[in-house]
């Protein structure tokens, strides 16, 4: 047994979008007692951290309906089905900003709520990173603006909750550490 674990006793499906689904585990905890368990299950996302020649950020501001204000975000996207997270980074980061990259090297994964959700969310870092001739089109429910921003002006996005997502926030940081040894 694992330590602290709650086991399943039913499950029930709630809901199945095309995003996530929600279930709700009635689970045995590891005290003997039963509790319920509200739960998302998400099929996985990725992110870019993309850096110009000059050093400068690819970014995209995008509304988000569920904090009803737009936000600063490095490129990002949902795992289609069965597909490789190193591929959807790339497709992310031409659709939404129109950048290609010669190499995409992956830096860590983390889950995003673990609470629950089990988002896990693969985060790469391009390498040389070009312009496309001919950009890849967003999603038919896609709207963003593309920015470039030093770490600076991000540190500044992030105090002035533009930037107020973890992964965005998580991208920053790691930039300024890379600073820091470098």
């Amino acid at each position: 047994m694992k330590k602290f674990e709650e086991k399943t006793i039913s499950t029930e499906k709630i809901y199945q979008g095309k995003i996530i689904d929600l279930q709700v585990d009635e689970v045995t905890l590891p005290n003997g007692k039963t509790s319920k368990r509200e739960l998302i299950k998400h099929p996985g996302a990725v992110a870019v951290i993309a850096l110009t020649p000059e050093g400068k950020l690819v970014m995209v501001e995008q509304y988000r309906k569920a904090l009803e204000k737009s936000i600063v975000e490095i490129p990002a996207g949902k795992l289609e089905p069965g597909e490789e997270p190193i591929i959807t980074a790339a497709r992310e980061l031409e659709e939404e900003t129109g950048y290609g990259c010669e190499k995409l090297e992956h830096l860590i994964s983390f889950y995003t709520s673990p609470g629950f959700a089990d988002e896990l969310v693969h985060l790469y870092a391009a390498k040389n990173i070009k312009r496309l001739e001919e950009a890849r089109e967003l999603d038919e429910d896609e709207f963003v603006e593309l920015l470039e921003v030093t770490v600076e002006e991000a540190s500044v996005l992030i105090k002035e909750e533009k930037i107020h997502d973890a992964k965005t926030a998580y991208a920053v940081q790691y930039l300024q550490l890379q600073q820091l040894n470098n």
